[in-house]
């Protein structure tokens, strides 16, 4: 079957990071932010944390935005919920700090436009931990819209995350796609490449490789971007 799309994850895929620099860096400007509302700035970050174990461990039946902050409600009360808008503001406006924490490739872009320009689909997939606005912030980052991509995958509208196959399944219905027509693109080797179980192409980048299991990686096509587009071409045409 021909290659129609292809998916990309965003944090350490189109946008360069050490995951960990940027947590701690985005966690700070946030207690920045928020804290000053009341929040203990450890029992605030502590509760983000549990929030977003809560949403990867969603089962599809409401959306990630939806199990988040019923989990913040439960940690802070009902009325914590009343400071949904702070966060939401802290995302469109200081979040654009944490730019700072971040590297920048521009490869990435280039490889998104040179596949739209060939006519193939391409899809933020990204996980769906952060609101919109927050994805939106970092894709710009990287010289990119949600604009360029068919879809754009965020806590709003998702109801499953990575490395569920739910995850990769709501992508798939949502754009009336089949698995054999995707090509995933990510750098973690358990998050991203788990996309091959249900029968999509995988191409694991490792520039910001994470592979938290010490897996073995010979199974996967992998490199850089340079070796990304020429597996894409290789493939695109059915040429698996």
């Amino acid at each position: 079957m021909k290659l129609t799309t292809v998916l990309f994850d965003l944090d350490g895929t189109l946008l360069p990071m050490d995951q960990d620099q940027f947590v701690k860096g985005y966690f700070g400007l946030l207690t920045q932010k928020i804290a000053p509302r009341g929040y203990d700035p450890k029992q605030l970050i502590d509760a983000v944390w549990v929030g977003t174990a809560a949403m990867v461990k969603n089962d599809g039946s409401q959306t990630n935005e939806a199990v988040f902050w019923q989990k913040f409600a439960q940690l802070f009360g009902q009325e914590a919920l009343a400071d949904k808008p702070l966060f939401d503001s802290f995302y469109a406006g200081e979040f654009q700090a944490a730019r700072a924490f971040c590297g920048h490739n521009p490869q990435a872009a280039d490889a998104v436009r040179a596949m739209r320009g060939a006519g193939s689909r391409v899809v933020l997939a990204t996980n769906p931990i952060f609101p919109a606005a927050g994805t939106r912030v970092r894709l710009g980052w990287t010289g990119l819209s949600p604009e360029d991509f068919a879809l754009c995958t965020t806590y709003e509208t998702s109801h499953w995350c990575k490395p569920s196959l739910g995850y990769y399944r709501e992508i798939l219905d949502t754009l009336g796609l089949t698995p054999e027509e995707c090509l995933m693109v990510g750098n973690d080797a358990e998050e991203d490449m788990v996309a091959r179980e249900l029968g999509m192409e995988v191409f694991l980048l490792t520039d910001c490789l994470i592979n938290r299991e010490g897996r073995d990686l010979s199974p996967y096509p992998r490199g850089g971007f340079g070796d990304l587009m020429a597996y894409w071409t290789k493939i695109r045409e059915g040429g698996r």
